[in-house]
């Protein structure tokens, strides 16, 4: 599947008509194509708010009607013949229309909540793709500081990594290029240095070895950040050497 193949898979993702495998390869693509991220959500709104308008909420008296007629309706003998046609019974069309009965409110049922599971899905793809927007747009803001200053280090195996640092912007950003995959089930937790105390600024993505991530919090006087691995979730302090230290330029 080819990157342009990708980019025509918001419409079928929004609708969820791609094959388990399918999904697994857009949603990795959707991490990196911030134009996708946001054409699927708006689309699986529109899907969401769609499914609602075309829903009908059945008259709150219907289940009491229903009831009703089932206790005064007189029943059929399960041997009686069909008058128009001798011999045969009319057991089998009677159990036909309360399956179809049946049938009718169980679609209703479901269709219902399809909708509020794809209005919910919806929410949270547009909740993400605002946060990945206002993380994008935070990044932006600091490496374009005019009082920007970076500092790079080598952090071993190969991979190396730049802190940008704009004290008008009290924010930081950490770029890191190569860096290894962390162990199952756990992630790469990043800190301020608070003159040794560590203070915890996120969590970077575990599945990208190329990343650009902007340090939650304030810089707040901080003199370094740290990277430590940690469990998948994060940890309230370090419970791991540090794999990186970076000061952060004067």
């Amino acid at each position: 599947m080819t990157t342009t193949d990708l980019h025509r898979l918001t419409g079928a993702y929004a609708l969820h008509a791609l094959s388990d495998e399918e999904t697994a390869v857009f949603e990795r693509h959707l991490e990196g194509c911030e134009a996708c991220a946001q054409e699927a959500a708006e689309l699986s709104a529109t899907a969401a708010r769609l499914g609602l308008a075309a829903s009908v909420t059945p008259p709150g008296a219907m289940r009491e009607q229903v009831l009703r007629r089932i206790g005064t309706v007189r029943q059929q003998p399960p041997d009686a013949p069909d008058p128009a046609r001798p011999g045969r019974v009319r057991l089998r069309g009677r159990t036909l229309s309360r399956w179809a009965l049946a049938a009718c409110l169980a679609a209703a049922a479901t269709f219902g909540g399809t909708a509020v599971w794809q209005h919910q899905r919806a929410e949270d793809a547009t909740r993400e793709a605002r946060q990945a927007q206002q993380a994008t747009d935070g990044i932006a803001a600091v490496l374009a500081a005019p009082d920007a200053k970076t500092r790079a280090a080598a952090l071993g195996d190969g991979s190396t990594g730049t802190v940008v640092v704009s004290r008008s912007q009290d924010k930081a950003v950490f770029v890191v290029a190569g860096m290894p995959h962390p162990a199952r089930g756990k992630v790469y937790q990043l800190w301020f240095d608070d003159d040794g105390g560590m203070r915890s600024a996120g969590l970077m993505d575990p599945d990208r070895t190329d990343q650009a991530v902007l340090l939650r919090g304030a810089v707040d006087g901080a003199s370094g950040m740290g990277v430590t691995v940690e469990p998948a979730g994060g940890s309230e302090q370090p419970t791991s050497s540090p794999v990186a230290l970076l000061s952060f330029p004067a």
